[in-house]
C-alpha cells in the first residue's frame, strides 16, 4: 500500500504538555491493526518524529507503545520551557502539526 499521512490514518494527533520541561505527543488509532502496520511499517519510530521536530535523537525523553489504547506516546524535552522567554505555546496544545503531514507507510 502506498504511503499516506498521519493525518489521514490517525483517530487522534494531538500535544500536550508533560510538565514545564516536556511535551507529550500522542497518537491514537481507531484500529490496533492499524497501529501494528504503521509500526511494521517503521515510519513512525523515536528517530523519524525527532527529525520531524528538527530536534537531535537525545531530546526524546521516553516514548512507548500502548496497545490496548490504539496508542503512541513521545516525550521530548521542550526547547524552550513553558512560559519561558520566546515560548509560544504555554500549553502545548498546538505542537503536533509536524506529525501531521508525516508520511507513514501501511
Amino acid at each position: 500500500m502506498p504511503e499516506q499521512r498521519l493525518r489521514d490514518v490517525a483517530e487522534v494527533v494531538r500535544s500536550k504538555n508533560a510538565g514545564p520541561h516536556r511535551l507529550t505527543l500522542d497518537i491514537i488509532f481507531k484500529e490496533v491493526e492499524v497501529l501494528d502496520k504503521v509500526l511494521e511499517g517503521g515510519s513512525l519510530t523515536p528517530e523519524k518524529v525527532t527529525e520531524a521536530y528538527g530536534l537531535q535523537p537525545s531530546a526524546l525523553s521516553s516514548w512507548f507503545i500502548f496497545r490496548p489504547g490504539r496508542a503512541l506516546k513521545f516525550t521530548f524535552i521542550r526547547p524552550i520551557d513553558q512560559g519561558g522567554p520566546g515560548e509560544t505555546d504555554i500549553y502545548g496544545a498546538q505542537q503536533h502539526a509536524p506529525l501531521m503531514d508525516l508520511e507513514v507507510q501501511l
